[in-house]
């Protein structure tokens, strides 16, 4: 992860891999553009391609980009007040 901050590791459903993360960027970075807030959340969905889907069909922008890993995939779109979030 960019920058510094913590990590809270916790089990869900006997998933050891989860972990809220607190981390802090340098006031210049443009990973959270086009969004110009100082902040993006990330949520874990269970189903990203379908929820990616319905979420193009009620017209939420979503980046075009992707990153796919062997242990997580990410999406990012912007909600109606312009924040950025990671899926």
């Amino acid at each position: 992860m960019p920058g510094q901050g913590v990590s809270f590791r916790w089990k869900e459903d006997g998933d050891p891999d989860g972990f809220t993360a607190w981390s802090i960027f340098k006031q210049e970075t443009k990973y959270f553009q086009p969004s110009t807030k100082e902040f993006m959340m990330n949520f874990r969905v269970e189903d990203l391609d379908g929820l990616l889907e319905k979420l193009r069909g009620e017209g939420v922008w979503i980046d075009p980009n992707r990153e796919d890993y062997d242990y997580r995939r990410f999406a990012w779109i912007m909600d109606p007040e312009g924040n950025r979030i990671e899926l």
